[in-house]
């Protein structure tokens, strides 16, 4: 199968389970699971934004994210729900960093913007305690809410495990995710391959052939959707072998529903018959989301520069209640 294939069929599945993506009566419990609500919403919208941003408009996928974005806007109230969220949870992080993905896509709620630049002036937000990685993405998520940054790019990227240009070795798996969450974020989840300093570029397109390779081989198909994902968003791409090696192992290891598993042997080849899903849904769902993700990188890569980058932005025509005119 090829790259475009994987990405079709992976879409195929997301939009076949949209509904498992949506938010249910527990998204503002004071006790609700934010990892089984609104991370996999804000990921769904993360990687549909991107699909769109570097598929031409006329490409039936373009059409197909959309869609998707349409649907996951509404789930938010178009918007409405995040200053809710803030209500209840002031100094929490993770709303601003979902609706930031929201905002990349031009779908934008103002009033939100304006009372989470209030919280992020105060001493309490700029002090909360994070890990680097997560540090850098709070600050990636102000900036594309329109938010001056509380902190420097450079300063955050260097006390990252990445950004210390770590012995190889010491790569596993909470290091895998680590630096593809500092690259994402670096490159404004792959549309910006300068965003990667030099000597990043550099020790990434050394490391990254192994470490991907190793993760192929124990099975690991999320990591390594994620390292092929920052495989496409760096100044040059490893060797082609490489990749096409590792995308025919990725789609060996899509089912016929279009899923991928997030690790261990497929339980279905892939074939012309989708059959049953062989897995629940949070198996799976972020890996197949990693997978549509970096194949649409992967083929924005190789491809001419679209036109798509010279349209109009993605929220003229789906911002709701609240976005600016």
């Amino acid at each position: 199968m090829s790259v475009r294939g994987v990405e079709e069929a992976a879409l195929d599945w997301v939009w076949a389970h949209r509904d498992r993506f949506a938010l249910g009566e527990d998204a503002l419990a004071a006790d609700g699971q934010v990892n089984r609500t609104w991370k996999p919403l804000g990921e769904l919208t993360q990687v549909c934004a991107s699909v769109a941003r570097c598929t031409p408009p006329d490409d039936p996928l373009h059409t197909r994210v959309s869609e998707l974005l349409d649907f996951a806007w509404q789930q938010t109230h178009r918007g409405e729900l995040f200053p809710l969220m803030q209500s209840l949870e002031p100094f929490a992080t993770y709303p601003l960093e979902v609706y930031a993905a929201f905002a990349s896509a031009g779908l934008r709620h103002p009033g939100y913007e304006a009372s989470a630049a209030v919280v992020a002036r105060t001493r309490g937000w700029r002090l909360t305690e994070q890990y680097p990685t997560r540090r850098l993405g709070v600050l990636e998520a102000e900036r594309r809410s329109g938010i001056p940054p509380h902190g420097g790019l450079p300063q955050a990227t260097d006390r990252t495990w990445l950004g210390g240009l770590p012995e190889p070795w010491t790569f596993e798996r909470a290091a895998g995710y680590a630096l593809t969450h500092v690259v994402f974020h670096l490159t404004d989840w792959g549309s910006t391959a300068r965003g990667v300093p030099a000597d990043l570029a550099d020790y990434l397109l050394h490391w990254l052939p192994p470490w991907l390779d190793t993760c192929l081989d124990a099975r690991m198909y999320d990591l390594s959707c994620e390292l092929l994902a920052v495989a496409a968003s760096l100044p040059r791409p490893p060797e082609q072998a490489l990749l096409e090696d590792a995308w025919q192992r990725v789609a060996a290891a899509q089912t016929g529903s279009g899923a991928i598993p997030e690790e261990g042997a497929a339980q279905d080849a892939a074939g012309p018959d989708p059959g049953p899903d062989p897995y629940d849904f949070t198996d799976c769902y972020h890996s197949t989301l990693m997978a549509a993700f970096a194949a649409a990188l992967t083929t924005a890569a190789t491809a001419p520069p679209p036109d798509v980058r010279h349209a109009a932005p993605l929220g003229g025509q789906h911002a709701g209640q609240g976005a600016p005119g």
